[in-house]
């Protein structure tokens, strides 16, 4: 298992995106990495706003691959890439896809943030309660 040097250290490649380690937190049963990275809404907009993306992921999940030098996504062995090619901006992102053989879902937090959370944990960290556990609300 990594440790929080090892996370530290390293970038996190969810969504062709680079998201920088931020803390763990126990929910949903057992240590969850969060994963953090801001970007600008949409290039196209007069006057774009950022908007911060967090990703929670259970820690077991997380590996180093040391070929990409990148922390990927590996719940079932081997870390396994997205389908899509490019990455795409949040607005056209659906609200529920597949990364890594996972189903995930994406909700609003805050007024400018979006989390990603596993489907399977999403009932407990989606809830107004999961994400003021996440200091997220």
């Amino acid at each position: 298992m990594l440790t929080v040097a090892d996370l530290a250290m390293n970038v996190f490649d969810f969504r062709h995106r680079s998201f920088q380690f931020d803390r763990l937190v126990e929910l949903a049963g057992g240590p969850h990495a969060v994963f953090c990275r801001t970007e600008t809404e949409s290039e196209r907009q007069l006057r774009p706003r950022l908007v911060r993306l967090t990703v929670v992921v259970p820690l077991g999940w997380v590996v180093f691959d040391e070929a990409a030098d990148a922390l990927h996504l590996a719940p079932k062995g081997p870390a396994r890439r997205s389908d899509e090619e490019l990455a795409v901006e949040v607005a056209a992102e659906p609200p529920e896809f597949e990364e890594g053989g996972v189903r995930w879902k994406r909700a609003l937090a805050g007024s400018a943030g979006y989390v990603y959370a596993p489907a399977e944990f999403a009932r407990q960290l989606l809830s107004p309660e999961g994400l003021a556990e996440l200091g997220l609300s």
